[in-house]
């Protein structure tokens, strides 16, 4: 097993149709919808590499395009700013552009779940532990999530993932971990289960969509049977290899937005605009008369 193998990578599946946001997302791709001034997309490509990573694995699919243009060059865009003397506009464009070589680009063809998503980085990724960050959930807290998973990680070795709290009474809508021996930030993970039953939760604590995985989950997933939504499910593949690597779960102290669904959306941006000290000043006093 390749425990405690520096994390470079990092895996992001943006295959997705995005059919929550129609019409909006019939010709822009849901990652690309902005929050404030940003898309969703770039905001998790910052978290993970505020966590020391090194490349950036897109699982995309058809219509994507504009993802692999948002992170390159447009020299008719640096030119215009240049000439007009916007310094500051394009210093901000010049700071998000990623390292040459740093990004990989490569398709999942048909949409046959998460788990196939993770199964078309493999060749990419190779024999090395890597980072999987849904861009659909975006976090903010004071220190990114995934840099926190790291330093788990550091400890723990194997497979982490991250947990937050839910109410009790919605426990039967998550995937659930049972809690173990505590480590740093986190806890040993004794047992997943998608969906229980109520009142058969092993915890509250639930998986929020940022994971630390080795590579033996590549030879499992490849053999995984579809399971719920005909799909090839990558919690089925967690799972199986729980049966012979351990898993860690890592406390995620913050707020995470489902910017899938609308009101996870609206949430975001109202939560990001708040944060900016260029933007609340211009905004609360009409956020408070509209709710007054």
């Amino acid at each position: 097993m390749s425990t405690f193998k520096k994390v470079r990578k990092a895996v992001l599946p943006v295959a997705g149709l995005g059919t929550r946001f129609l019409p909006a997302t019939k010709a822009v791709p849901k990652e690309m919808l902005t929050i404030v001034d940003k898309p969703v997309v770039q905001y998790v490509v910052e978290e993970a590499a505020a966590a020391g990573i090194e490349h950036f694995v897109f699982v995309t699919g058809r219509n994507k395009a504009v993802i692999e243009d948002h992170f390159d060059i447009q020299f008719e865009l640096n030119e215009t700013l240049e000439a007009r003397g916007k310094t500051a506009e394009l210093a901000n464009i010049k700071a998000m552009l990623p390292k040459a070589g740093s990004m990989s680009f490569t398709r999942q063809q048909e949409p046959l779940g998460l788990g196939h998503a993770v199964w078309c980085a493999r060749d990419i990724i190779g024999d090395e532990p890597f980072a999987l960050l849904l861009p659909d959930m975006l976090m903010q807290a004071d220190r990114g999530c995934l840099s926190g998973m790291m330093d788990l990680y550091a400890q723990s070795g194997g497979n982490v993932v991250s947990v937050e709290e839910c109410h009790p009474d919605l426990s039967h809508k998550y995937g659930i971990v049972g809690m173990g021996e505590e480590l740093g930030e986190g806890f040993k993970i004794t047992e997943m289960v998608e969906k229980p039953a109520k009142g058969t939760a092993p915890s509250n604590w639930f998986i929020n969509g940022r994971y630390i995985l080795q590579p033996e989950i590549f030879d499992i997933l490849e053999t995984q049977e579809r399971g719920a939504g005909n799909e090839i499910q990558l919690t089925d593949g967690m799972l199986r290899l729980a049966e012979t690597q351990e898993f860690a779960g890592y406390r995620f102290r913050g707020n995470t937005y489902d910017c899938g669904s609308k009101d996870g959306f609206i949430k975001a941006n109202l939560a990001f605009a708040l944060a900016r000290d260029d933007i609340r000043s211009l905004i609360e006093d009409d956020l408070r008369a509209l709710l007054g």
